[in-house]
């Protein structure tokens, strides 16, 4: 596979606020050679796994109030960043984005570290993605931490939806950390340019624009079959722990999706709802790891 990437240069992300995780790159993922992924590791290499999967337009900075809760219980914590995204190579162009290259590289991803004894964290497209993986490996995957997401399935996601994908199709060069602000407007300053840092012009937003393009809004959308079958998986064979996180005040996926997500996934409980938590609930995450630890026994 030769695909034209981008890479976004290291001193753009050089003292990120409350980021203290050394950086770890794959350059030779299976399928992928060429392409450099950025991830997250810290924590016993023996221990049950946070794996903390990012959405739209994020990366794994999103996951630094949960992260030390996890390792305060003496989990491991790997968070990657996808392609286009983050620390992570950034395909030039936007064709180079398509639901299953993005899904094979996850799987490629957990094989390569062999990940075992597996909580997938996941919102945004870290579910869109995430949720659709744990079939293909029902022996690594022993529980689930879902907050704000939900699977594509060819049905309408409603009004608030639409409206963000309108918004990036007319607004192709938005500016990332203007918008994580108008989403979470408890962001400082230091915050907000720890989000744009993965983006110094509108070239390295080709995974911004099309991640909500590739949302399976219609039956006939590449993942619609892969999805159907997750779906099934979570409704009928799921036999791990779950816990599930609300930010309320998500216009886009909110309460409604949420609950719809919680009657298919087996076993869910009742969710914790975080009242004043936007759609990047994680930035309200700290209670939510804390619960979902004492939740899961560990």
């Amino acid at each position: 596979m030769t695909i034209k990437a981008l890479r976004t240069p290291e001193e753009r992300f050089a003292n990120l606020k409350d980021w203290k995780y050394a950086p770890n790159y794959i350059d030779d993922l299976p399928g992928y050679e060429g392409l450099r992924m950025h991830y997250v590791d810290e924590g016993p290499k023996d221990a049950p796994v946070f794996l903390c999967l990012h959405g739209e337009p994020s990366w794994a900075y999103l996951y630094r109030k949960m992260i030390p809760v996890f390792l305060e219980a003496g989990c491991r914590v790997v968070a990657p960043d996808f392609f286009g995204f983050g620390r992570s190579d950034k395909p030039a162009k936007d064709e180079d984005y398509t639901f299953h290259f993005h899904r094979n590289s996850l799987k490629a991803f957990i094989e390569y570290m062999d990940l075992k004894d597996v909580c997938l964290v996941c919102q945004d497209w870290g579910g869109l993605l995430g949720l659709s993986v744990p079939m293909d490996y029902p022996d690594r995957f022993t529980r689930l931490l879902v907050m704000n997401t939900g699977l594509g399935v060819g049905k309408d996601p409603g009004p608030g939806f639409m409206a963000w994908r309108d918004y990036v199709a007319t607004n192709p060069e938005f500016n990332v950390g203007d918008l994580m602000m108008r989403a979470t407007p408890i962001l400082d300053e230091d915050e907000v340019a720890a989000y744009q840092a993965p983006f110094p012009d509108p070239s390295y937003m080709g995974g911004v624009r099309r991640f909500p393009m590739l949302v399976q809004i219609s039956p006939d959308m590449e993942g619609v079959d892969t999805n159907l079958k997750a779906a099934q998986f979570w409704n009928q064979d799921w036999s791990g722990d779950s816990f599930m996180a609300i930010g309320m005040q998500d216009p886009v996926l909110g309460p409604p999706a949420m609950r719809a997500l919680q009657k298919l996934i087996k076993g869910c409980p009742e969710p914790m709802e975080i009242e004043d938590g936007g759609h990047f609930v994680q930035e309200w995450g700290e209670p939510i790891a804390k619960a979902a630890v004492k939740k899961f026994g560990l």
